[in-house]
């Protein structure tokens, strides 16, 4: 089945690259044919942007431990392969996961020589899990979870996922209910522990810091909010809320951030239908990374990869995007640990634990579609003590469920 499929995930990828010249990048990578380790490799598999942002401190601790030993990090999107690129410059090698072939896996662990493998959250690939256990490669899943649907799905296809588990594999799940999942499809109860959501380690690389700052000088006492990693149907949504505020605040900001690249020039032709005076990020003249921008400015299309962070660190209300759509939603701990107020949509199935944990302590505020975000982030504009102590409270979350990248650590340490 999977040799039926890889033509067609090819032709998806050829497809995609007519609009997003990224998905071309790296071909011959998904048939295993990346260059060689020059020795053996700590590799480790994050499958997209989140998860690729997530394994950073996983990365730096690994690479600052083992500073002889060559990383290589794997990931599966073309967003996720250029944050990689951007976070690891100097520290990792960075490819696509191959094709679950045998052909492109063994070809790509000829050349990666991997020590160890960790892949982040859940990726459970027959092959590649095959390939590790006959060489003797030990597989760390960290920071692992897996839904009561997945437990169904695996269990149905048991024969073809039983391998995953015959060799090797540690699982550092994030709770004890993934645990108990993991265990019910055949992971070993004494290789399978609890170690926490390693997204709770997120750490802000202080030059993205001081470009936030530095932003945030530039647009002086402008009331700013940001909706990050949006999809379609949801930026109409935030620009209707856009234009309620504007109504308030004539000089108020919105960063719009949307989640896949190849979707800036459609948000950019919206943003011209609805009538918005806007800059884009990377074409404004002048613009730089100091962000001066033109007083009359409404909206700024951040259309560029990797800035995230910064853009979070230049608001005063983030609004957290994939959860006004039925999405699942996505990373609420970056803007939370940079102490600014989280807003997120209904839809969080991505992210369930730590929306409930940001929620409950007043961390994060939920709303249900355009006339609440802007009823929200007009008050929080308006409140600047609201603002702080939901900003507080989310930080307190952030810290108090940091540790998981340490209790990682310690089952790969003594495999290496």
């Amino acid at each position: 089945m999977v040799y039926l499929l890889r033509p067609i995930a090819f032709a998806v990828v050829l497809w995609r690259g007519l609009r997003n010249r990224l998905y071309w990048a790296g071909l011959r990578e998904r048939f295993g044919l990346g260059s060689a380790s020059p020795s053996p490799a700590i590799w480790l598999h994050a499958v997209s942007l989140g998860e690729v942002t997530a394994a950073a401190a996983i990365v730096r601790a690994l690479r600052d431990g083992h500073p002889r030993r060559p990383v290589i990090v794997t990931t599966a999107t073309p967003t996720g392969r250029a944050r990689a690129q951007a976070l690891f410059r100097d520290g990792a090698a960075v490819r696509y996961l191959p094709y679950d072939t045998p052909g492109s896996v063994r070809r790509f662990i000829n050349r990666a020589k991997p020590v160890v493998a960790i892949i982040m959250e859940t990726e459970l690939w027959p092959n590649l899990f095959n390939q590790c256990r006959r060489r003797g490669i030990p597989v760390v899943l960290a920071s692992a979870r897996l839904s009561p649907k997945s437990v169904v799905r695996y269990r149905r296809f048991g024969a073809l996922f039983r391998p995953v588990f015959s060799g090797a594999t540690f699982v550092a799940a994030q709770s004890a209910e993934d645990a108990d999942r993991f265990i019910a499809i055949g992971a070993d109860p004494k290789r399978t522990s609890v170690a926490g959501n390693v997204k709770f380690d997120v750490g802000i690389d202080p030059s993205m810091l001081q470009r936030g700052l530095a932003l945030r000088m530039a647009w002086a006492t402008r009331p700013v909010w940001i909706a990050g990693s949006t999809h379609a149907g949801e930026e109409e949504m935030v620009l209707t809320a856009h234009s309620a505020l504007l109504a308030d605040a004539p000089d108020a900001l919105l960063l719009l951030v949307p989640r896949h690249p190849e979707r800036f020039q459609s948000v950019a032709d919206l943003l011209g239908r609805r009538g918005f005076r806007y800059e884009r990020r990377t074409t404004s003249g002048g613009l730089g990374p100091e962000g001066a921008l033109p007083p009359e400015a409404q909206v700024l299309l951040v259309d560029t990869v990797g800035e995230l962070a910064a853009m979070y660190a230049a608001v005063d209300v983030a609004f957290v995007g994939g959860s006004l759509v039925p999405v699942g939603g996505h990373n609420l701990l970056e803007p939370a640990a940079l102490g600014v107020p989280v807003i997120t949509g209904p839809y969080q199935a991505n992210t369930k634990e730590i929306a409930q944990l940001l929620l409950e302590s007043g961390g994060a505020l939920e709303v249900a579609d355009a006339a609440e975000l802007a009823a929200v982030v007009r008050r929080l504009f308006a409140d600047s003590a609201e603002r702080q102590r939901v900003g507080a409270s989310g930080r307190q979350v952030v810290d108090a469920n940091r540790g998981s990248v340490a209790r990682v650590l310690e089952l790969v340490e003594p495999i290496l």
